[in-house]
């Protein structure tokens, strides 16, 4: 019985080695069969030379499509961001103005505090004036 579990383990060690070796060999004829077929998209279609093979029809139109919707995505963010950055620049200039008529107000608001503090003085001053006079009218 010992013998037969060794025969059957060994033969189970070759099976798995070969699906190993079946499944490295399939995984690599996809990544081949991948990178063949993509690798028009990476290479741009003005730089086609001579000894790199010139794209079918229907491959160049795919790139064209794709270079075309990169665009049409890109030329819309970019209007946006240009927008916003117009938007932000345009709110700047607002708040900067809003800040300096504020600091207009207050220092209006300062010199009208100052005025009334002065006034303030002046008829506490003349009360006080007044008072020491009816006193010594009183005493007299």
């Amino acid at each position: 019985m010992s013998i037969l579990r060794s025969e059957k383990t060994e033969s189970a060690e070759g099976e798995v080695d070969t699906n190993l070796a079946a499944v490295t060999e399939v995984e690599a004829g996809i990544r081949d069969f991948v990178r063949n077929d993509i690798a028009y998209l990476r290479r741009p279609a003005t730089l086609n030379t001579s000894t790199e093979p010139a794209l079918d029809g229907s491959a160049e139109a795919t790139v064209n499509n794709v270079n075309s919707l990169i665009q049409r995505v890109a030329g819309t963010s970019l209007s946006e961001i240009e927008n916003l950055i117009s938007e932000l620049e345009a709110l700047r200039d607002l708040l900067h103005a809003e800040g300096q008529r504020v600091q207009r107000e207050i220092s209006g608001y300062a010199q009208l505090s100052q005025a009334a503090m002065k006034s303030t003085r002046m008829i506490s001053d003349n009360v006080s004036q007044w008072k020491r006079a009816a006193e010594t009218l009183r005493n007299s």
